[in-house]
């Protein structure tokens, strides 16, 4: 077996689970989950029509290229989305449909890692783990940098040394950050762009909350969209990672793409088609119809404000919770330290949070995710506000 399994950190939900199992919350109580970022909302039905008149795509193998009406939409897309120059992404060189986020962020790393070299991949501190996984089985050594309050949750790339870019290979974002809901702006992302060139390395992207904010005016910018308001019409070194999970409420589907420069996406096909994870026809159809609608994604959002308002109405008076810029998370500092808050919370109230702690992984002694955790808002309405009420009480009664 690959010896670098044993690199690998148990998974935050594993962690979680130990935590809990001594426990019994109380029956009268239904249970209610915030622990998991997996979308409660309706999926749209018009979507789940289109999959389901398209059943017939079954008999047939799908290109791992994708068919092109749907490479043709996501483009469209995009460039509506991130208002990127008209004819700047090209659907044959500049897109590839994947199963999902989470398998192309860690698909990508093997493709993109010389190992031969003394490789480093740079990523957020906390983070989603499938990044840190990515790195160590593509032979390269994961660096943290921490996201911390007094630098907005965005990593304080100028204190990071030019050994370490000299090292790097790939640095990994997420914006809007997970947890953090913390958005990059146009002129940090432009300045990591001109350090992907002096140092030769590529960037890749995590945008799969970009489309829950929460000012329709002012929508989170992406790498793309700062690479060509800098003029690099081309997207040398630049990717990008969308799906559909969050922004359609459709993480069953998974359906997502990968797009920006056109190279390093010929090669990461070359990989791909070994891979031999080509989208099926019927979720590229319904995958289509998802793209080109933005009416459900706006009703979405509306969705997700009302929950932030109501919950952040109901905790503010007794937790230190802001509400991010993005995304669907509330990652509030605890009275306790995170593992006791959760553990007593879920042996109280019934509600299961996630430590942050588990998020992340110490740097230098400090773990920047300790005594903070993880809310998901992704249930009901009813069930959110319920949910706030009881860690409200739990709360006062611990104070």
């Amino acid at each position: 077996m690959n010896p670098d399994l044993n690199k690998l950190h148990p998974y935050p939900f594993e962690k979680l689970a130990v935590l809990k199992q001594d426990l019994t919350p109380p029956a009268e109580l239904a249970p209610i989950a915030l622990s998991i970022g997996e979308p409660k909302h309706a999926a749209p039905g018009f979507v789940v029509e289109a999959m389901q008149t398209a059943l017939d795509g079954l008999s047939r193998y799908p290109m791992t290229k994708g068919q092109l009406d749907l490479r043709i939409a996501i483009v469209e897309w995009l460039t509506r989305r991130f208002r990127l120059p008209t004819a700047s992404l090209d659907p044959e060189r500049h897109v590839l449909p994947v199963n999902g986020t989470r398998e192309a962020l860690f698909a990508f790393a093997q493709a993109a890692i010389d190992r031969r070299q003394d490789a480093c991949v740079v990523m957020p501190n906390p983070f989603y783990q499938i990044y840190e996984g990515a790195a160590l089985l593509a032979g390269a050594e994961p660096v943290y940098l921490n996201t911390l309050a007094d630098t907005g949750f965005v990593p304080d790339f100028d204190n990071v040394s030019a050994a370490t870019w000299q090292r790097c290979q790939l640095l990994y974002l997420c914006s809007p950050g997970n947890p953090t809901g913390a958005v990059i702006d146009t002129a940090t992302l432009q300045r990591l762009i001109a350090l992907a060139e002096k140092y030769d390395f590529i960037i890749a992207s995590d945008e799969c909350y970009s489309e829950i904010y929460f000012d329709e005016d002012h929508p989170p910018v992406g790498l793309l969209q700062a690479a060509a308001e800098a003029g690099h019409e081309d997207y040398r070194r630049c990717v990008v990672f969308h799906s559909l999970s969050k922004r359609s409420n459709l993480p069953g589907l998974r359906s997502g793409f990968v797009a920006g420069d056109a190279e390093v996406l010929a090669r990461f096909l070359k990989y791909r088609t070994y891979h031999g994870c080509a989208m099926p026809p019927p979720h590229q159809v319904a995958s289509i119809q998802a793209w080109k609608d933005e009416s459900h994604v706006v009703v979405n959002r509306h969705q997700y404000r009302a929950k932030f308002d109501a919950v952040l109405e109901i905790l503010q008076p007794v937790l230190p919770v802001e509400r991010p810029a993005a995304g669907f998370y509330l990652w509030p500092q605890t009275p306790v330290d995170d593992t006791t808050f959760t553990q007593q919370l879920y042996a109280q109230q019934n509600v299961t949070v996630l430590p942050g702690s588990y998020l992340s992984r110490p740097v230098d002694g400090f773990n920047p995710g300790q005594q903070r955790v993880r809310m998901a808002l992704v249930a009901e309405f009813d069930e959110c506000v319920e949910a706030a009420k009881r860690i409200r009480a739990f709360i006062e009664s611990i104070n």
